[in-house]
């Protein structure tokens, strides 16, 4: 918590100075207020002096103004240094979340990084606004109003005495209660969120089958437990309230019976009476403002430790340590396995989902990686950019360890269409121009037109210019595997992956992308992986799984001669065919 409230100010540092510098001169003005006030009562209008009496209230005029404007530029660079601190913290957890690998994402969750670079960050700012005031304002404001009072009657401060650490104790009694009931909230809020992320990517599944009365009892049962929780924390910041009250009640009335008795026996002046009990006000709304600081800062806490949780993990995958001086680059596309496993669990708890794979892929092969759900194909694929690290054995590209290139050299070498098809916001040439953010629309068009998809995109209103809307709902699921795999084939890059791509298209089409393939990237090295026998029989190696394991290498003659496997699958696929027709 401390590195993270020290660490990122960047250029609002001066904001961070100037803050302190006026909320004490607002402070020390507002301190001098309750004693020109008694000068008025004991001096002025005691002795009937009414020209000392326009001059104090001239006096006092002008430190209220003053009052008032130091009041304005305290809070509006604290509220500045809060926001700049909030948008350089936001900036760098997105900025280190991009670091993360698959397996880092899948440990916090996507709803939950969301909520820490949001709603985590909004929290803690908050507390930062307000400490920057009241941290410095409410200990200052205590110290020299009690050294006031203490100078006008020493018995009348030992009232405050008592007050005080009343106060205190009660305030520390909560704190501990609600810094764990904080950190629920915050984990609810997570819960929350990700149903809500849930269904709104699934909405049209929601709505095919008709399951909206489901998914509004199971976002009620969240938003409740949520609302529950933030209830138990509240509730226990709210017993303060009538704490607070009971104890300025009393004490005011304390100040008022012994004061007046005082002022009766000549002890005390009437304007010191008042004086003390204006700096009574201020010295009990010092202990209260610090203490609702605190609280806000006891849930900030919470949001601060999650938010380090972030920030304190080291990505799982990174660059080899002699990365800024040995630079690596792929530029053949050769691919081998050698004797890899693999398991998503870290901890090393789990199954290997892919066990001591072997297998190597020449320059400018058509690799096909086939076999039953679940067999670890996509998993296998995903080696190859290092979306995940090999558990035991190594992938090499162009015979060097994966783990041995830069990340950025070694996934620039790789074209990757996902089994997820992902379109941003934006028009298609940007989307298109992922590949490369330098090509140009003869290049894009080119690209398009490989992967079939010119003949649609040319057609739209606006051609390139056609807005798609988020995740691309706004063209069909064959649309958009064509459009991602242009994206990919405008890159050129030396390894293509194609995880399942071409599900959503016709036999013609997807015919037709595979001799865009051999035409336009007749040297790249290409990974498919497919349902359908027949966008696979013509790859140059096919490489058979089985729960995580090779079952067989082979072109499709030789497999139809040695794998029952793939004999299993070609035969279904074709049954079917021939039932169809």
């Amino acid at each position: 918590m401390r590195e993270i409230l020290t660490g990122y100010w960047g250029k609002y540092k001066n904001s961070l100075i100037l803050t302190p510098i006026f909320v004490l001169l607002e402070t020390v003005v507002t301190l001098a207020l309750p004693t020109l006030m008694s000068n008025i009562v004991d001096v002025g209008v005691a002795g009937g002096d009414r020209r000392y009496i326009i001059l104090c209230g001239l006096a006092m005029a002008v430190l209220a103004l003053v009052s008032a404007v130091s009041g304005f530029i305290s809070t509006w660079n604290a509220s500045r240094a809060a926001n700049g601190f909030g948008s350089n913290l936001r900036q760098a957890l997105y900025r280190h979340i991009q670091e993360f690998s698959f397996a880092d994402i899948d440990r916090f969750s996507t709803a939950s990084l969301i909520t820490r670079t949001t709603s985590d960050v909004r929290q803690l700012q908050m507390a930062v606004q307000m400490m920057l005031r009241t941290f410095i304002q409410a200990p200052f404001q205590l110290l020299v109003a009690m050294t006031i009072v203490v100078s006008y009657s020493w018995r009348l401060a030992l009232i405050f005495l008592v007050a005080v650490p009343v106060l205190f104790v009660g305030v520390i009694t909560v704190m501990t209660f609600v810094d764990k009931l904080f950190l629920v909230v915050q984990q609810k809020l997570d819960a929350m969120n990700a149903d809500i992320q849930e269904n709104l990517i699934a909405i049209r599944v929601v709505k095919a089958f008709v399951r909206q009365r489901y998914e509004r009892e199971k976002f009620k049962k969240a938003n409740d437990e949520l609302t529950r929780s933030n209830l138990k924390a509240v509730g226990v910041i709210i017993a303060m309230s009538p704490l607070s009250t009971i104890i300025l009640n009393v004490v005011t009335l304390c100040i008022y019976w012994f004061g007046g008795k005082m002022v009766a026996t000549g002890q005390i002046e009437k304007g010191q009476l008042l004086a003390v009990v204006s700096y009574l006000t201020q010295i009990l709304m010092s202990v209260m403002m610090f203490s609702m600081v605190l609280m806000q800062y006891t849930r900030s806490r919470a949001c601060g430790k999650r938010i380090a949780q972030v920030l304190d993990t080291v990505p799982d995958i990174q660059d080899p340590a002699d990365a800024p001086v040995r630079r690596v680059e792929a530029r053949h596309g050769s691919v081998e396995f050698r004797d890899v496993s693999f398991r998503y669990s870290r901890t090393g708890n789990g199954e290997d989902v892919l066990k001591n794979i072997s297998f190597k892929a020449e320059p400018g092969q058509t690799v096909a990686i086939v076999g039953g759900t679940g067999s670890g194909k996509s998993s296998l694929v995903n080696l190859i950019p290092r979306f995940y690290d090999v558990s035991a054995g190594a992938v090499l590209v162009d015979g060097v360890d994966v783990r041995d290139y830069r990340l950025q050299d070694l996934r620039d070498a790789v074209g990757m269409v996902l089994q997820k098809n992902v379109l941003f916001t934006g028009t298609v040439r940007e989307n298109i121009a992922w590949g490369d953010e330098h090509a140009t629309d003869d290049e894009i068009i080119a690209a398009l037109k490989s992967a079939q998809a010119w003949d649609f995109v040319s057609r739209m209103p606006e051609g390139l210019d056609t807005m798609l809307q988020q995740g691309g709902t706004n063209v069909s699921g064959g649309q958009k595997q064509r459009l991602c795999i242009a994206r990919a084939m405008l890159k050129k890059p030396p390894i293509l992956i194609l995880d399942d791509s071409t599900s959503a298209v016709d036999s013609d089409t997807e015919s037709r992308i595979r001799d865009s393939f051999s035409r336009e990237l007749a040297d790249t090295t290409v990974f498919i992986i497919a349902q359908r026998i027949s966008s696979v029989v013509s790859a140059d190696k096919i490489v058979v799984l089985d729960e995580g394991t090779i079952e067989s290498v082979g072109t499709h003659d030789e497999l139809m001669a040695s794998s029952p496997i793939y004999r299993d699958i070609y035969s279904s696929q074709v049954e079917e065919a021939l039932a169809d027709g």
